[in-house]
């Protein structure tokens, strides 16, 4: 598990442990943060650089959710509350937007957020149908991890790089 703290790392693992001795499987979600963004980075219709994020992460083997920035969160507050207020400097004050607004970046860190599903092969008993479509009692068979997200993690990690090579590469060949 690959997480900033420490104990919560060992938290999770102790959870994923335990998850597998039940022959059960949990989800989970991974937090990205893409940083020293070039500012401009995207375009404001059809190439928005949140929008290709998204794309890449959704295409990701069992991802049910993207986020960035305040997310689902954001329609908790006013737009007064949620406006990231620029300084002198260029930075903002916040960064609600998680470092895109437009669909270009802004110079600030993307923060991003890619949720992951249970997986679906269970080792305890569940109930499915059969060719002839009665119900019947199965289980899965030999190796499957309790929780992809540790395994995902350089995944999402490649599909940001991908995402943001070809973002440079199409900045530097429009300045060109």
């Amino acid at each position: 598990v690959r997480c900033p703290d420490a104990a919560t790392a060992a938290e999770m693992e102790a959870h994923i442990r335990e998850v597998r001795k039940e022959g059960d499987t949990i989800g989970g979600i991974i937090t990205g943060v893409i940083q020293n963004v070039p500012l401009g980075l995207g375009e404001p219709v059809f190439d928005k650089l949140h929008a290709q994020l998204g794309k890449a992460m959704l295409s990701i083997n069992a991802v049910k959710g993207f986020e960035y920035g305040s997310g689902f969160e954001g329609v908790k507050m006013k737009g007064s509350e949620h406006n990231d207020a620029y300084k002198t400097d260029g930075s903002t004050k916040t960064n609600f937007s998680g470092g895109v607004q437009g669909g270009i970046s802004n110079g600030m860190d993307i923060y991003f957020n890619v949720a992951f599903k249970p997986v679906a092969t269970l080792i305890q008993p569940y109930e499915t149908i059969d060719k002839k479509g009665e119900l019947v009692q199965t289980k899965g068979k030999g190796r499957h991890d309790p929780c992809v997200v540790p395994r995902a993690v350089p995944i999402v990690e490649a599909m940001a790089a991908l995402v943001m090579a070809d973002f440079v590469l199409l900045n530097r060949t429009i300045k060109s």
